[in-house]
């Protein structure tokens, strides 16, 4: 019988969520609501944003004792529907509730060495502990030689890179993204940087298989199982979860686009073993970013 969440002794670690303060959604383009309410079915009124207070009651409410907020960069600015979330609207966050949040930055492959010396200026000074990647808007595979400078510095920094694997769910009707992020080019990626930790998220789909491989092949490559609900994970996910690949997937929600509670309440219906689901919800994520229980 499923144990109720509030009895766990343990809390969760959501490794993806979108900071949503209505500072953080003023620099967000217009097409947000049509995206994230429209094609998403995220909650019409969380438009107009949450202040950290709110984000952290419906932490609370979930079981969630910390949250990995991610600053953005979306496609070269001055493209249509891209943007950059500045770095010190997360670190501020951050710095707010350092007992809640921690902060992931977004990297941009145009920026070249110049982006490259910005990444590590938010680790070293501002917090940061790991990087996040959309490939699907800048349109580059995983494997592209464009982001291997930003892989090398996570390695000198010892820390992991997020990224999208799976198909592209932009929803940008001046800026359709192909879908680039098939999880095999993270084959390329983990064997030329094996050190390097890997997280494909957004679970792969409708590549999971591929995505589950890569996972079990490479001792350095992890899964993030945000941005799809639990109630529809395909049955090979689910089974890798509960069994030969429960060290090796992370949880996350992508949030706004998956509630908190309602995700931890998916997840729980699952029925997953007691240490799988720890694993799942606290204990690999701190392992894989280094954290401290």
């Amino acid at each position: 019988m499923t144990k109720p969440r509030h009895e766990y002794e343990y809390g969760a670690i959501d490794a993806v969520v979108n900071i949503w303060t209505p500072e953080a959604l003023s620099h967000r383009p217009g097409w947000q609501g049509d995206f994230f309410v429209g094609k998403m079915k995220a909650e019409s009124p969380l438009m107009a944003g949450l202040s950290l207070e709110q984000m952290i009651e419906r932490l609370d409410a979930a079981g969630i004792e910390r949250a990995f907020l991610i600053a953005p960069r979306t496609g070269q600015v001055g493209l249509p529907g891209c943007y950059h979330l500045p770095y010190e609207v997360v670190a501020q966050a951050c710095e707010q509730y350092p007992d809640r949040f921690s902060g992931l930055a977004g990297i941009d492959p145009t920026q070249g060495m110049e982006g490259v010396r910005m990444f590590e200026d938010a680790v070293k000074n501002m917090g940061f502990i790991g990087a996040h990647l959309y490939p699907h808007w800048f349109e580059l595979a995983p494997d592209h030689a464009r982001y291997y400078p930003f892989y090398a510095k996570c390695c000198e920094l010892d820390v992991p890179i997020q990224m999208q694997v799976g198909q592209s769910m932009i929803y940008a009707k001046d800026a359709p993204r192909r879908s680039v992020g098939r999880p095999i080019a993270l084959d390329a990626v983990a064997c030329d940087f094996p050190e390097l930790k890997l997280i494909g998220i957004h679970v792969g789909i409708p590549w999971h298989e591929e995505m589950i491989a890569m996972s079990w092949k490479h001792d350095n490559v992890f899964i993030g199982c945000d941005a799809h609900r639990p109630k529809y994970w395909p049955d090979s996910f689910r089974h890798y979860i509960n069994s030969f690949g429960q060290d090796k997937v992370i949880f996350g929600t992508d949030f706004p686009v998956l509630d908190f509670e309602r995700t931890v309440n998916d997840i729980d219906a699952l029925d997953l073993r007691p240490h799988a689901r720890r694993k799942l919800m606290r204990d690999n994520v701190l392992r894989i970013y280094g954290l401290d229980a």
